[in-house]
């Protein structure tokens, strides 16, 4: 027997057909609007002062403003390791921006600066050690214990002025007697202030940003005053105390880069009283 379809049926079928189209066109196009609207940021996931998994670090902070200027969600994406954040994380299309990065990295397309720090030393206010660069004669002298995390620019300056070996064996028990050769190991540099406050040692020479909050928070008055940047090697080249910090974007990612760097002008004096509060020594950009 011969089989009709009705006109009726035939156009319920079609209505049916372009309404699930419709429905998901849109839904694609609500997907796709959602995923622009998150910005995903790659964040140490113990790294205070500067960012942990609950959110406490001054970078969180920094983030969440950035994120609010540019009307866009920020969600974190945690890194183990600061060594690989760019090439499994970044480059990986994990996260589209990472924070504290020195200007000039060659490993992104980086931001214009939203921030501008230094080493400094720090001492015990009652002991009166009043030394602001390299050139100070205490830290010729054998017998001033200054500490120092391994691979800065203040281990440079010791090999430099011949006081290395001397703080050999502090940096060895600093880092668990491990070698940070081709191995992250994490130091919480709230020891080193510590030490500072219970006189195991005279001074530290330390990056700013990451001992501003614990100086301020010492029960021991601790004084920090940042190093002049004049310091030397032996051939005469400079060896930076000062920094520019910039985030990082995807080499080529102009449109990210523009986009946070109108935010970050228009975010500035939020981005300062963050960093102030923390206590970090900031100079002018």
């Amino acid at each position: 027997m011969k089989q009709f379809v009705s006109k009726k049926s035939c156009s319920t079928g079609i209505k049916t057909g372009m309404k699930m189209l419709v429905a998901g066109l849109l839904g694609s196009v609500m997907l796709q609007a959602q995923a622009q609207e998150e910005l995903k940021v790659c964040a140490g996931k113990d790294e205070l002062p500067y960012s942990n998994d609950k959110q406490q670090g001054f970078e969180n902070e920094i983030a969440k403003v950035i994120g609010k200027a540019l009307d866009r969600k920020v969600s974190f994406v945690w890194w183990p390791d600061a060594r690989y954040a760019v090439r499994d994380f970044l480059d990986k299309k994990q996260c589209d921006v990472l924070m504290g990065l020195d200007k000039g990295d060659p490993r992104v397309t980086t931001t214009q600066t939203y921030y501008k720090s230094g080493y400094v030393f720090v001492s015990r206010t009652d002991r009166e050690i009043d030394i602001k660069s390299w050139d100070h004669p205490y830290l010729k002298e054998r017998n001033f214990r200054l500490g120092f995390l391994p691979d800065s620019p203040a281990k440079n300056m010791m090999l430099e002025i011949g006081r290395f070996d001397d703080m050999f064996d502090y940096l060895t028990e600093l880092t668990d007697f491990k070698s940070t050769r081709n191995r992250y190991i994490k130091i919480d540099e709230r020891k080193l202030v510590d030490d500072v406050a219970n006189k195991t040692l005279h001074a530290a020479a330390l990056w700013g940003p990451s001992v501003g909050k614990y100086v301020a928070e010492s029960k021991t008055p601790l004084t920090m005053v940042l190093i002049e940047d004049n310091a030397k090697r032996a051939n005469g080249s400079k060896i930076p105390m000062q920094y520019e910090v910039v985030m990082g974007v995807r080499r080529g990612d102009e449109a990210l880069k523009s986009a946070l760097d109108k935010a970050i002008t228009s975010s500035q004096q939020e981005i300062d009283a963050i960093l102030k509060r923390e206590g970090v020594p900031l100079l002018p950009i």
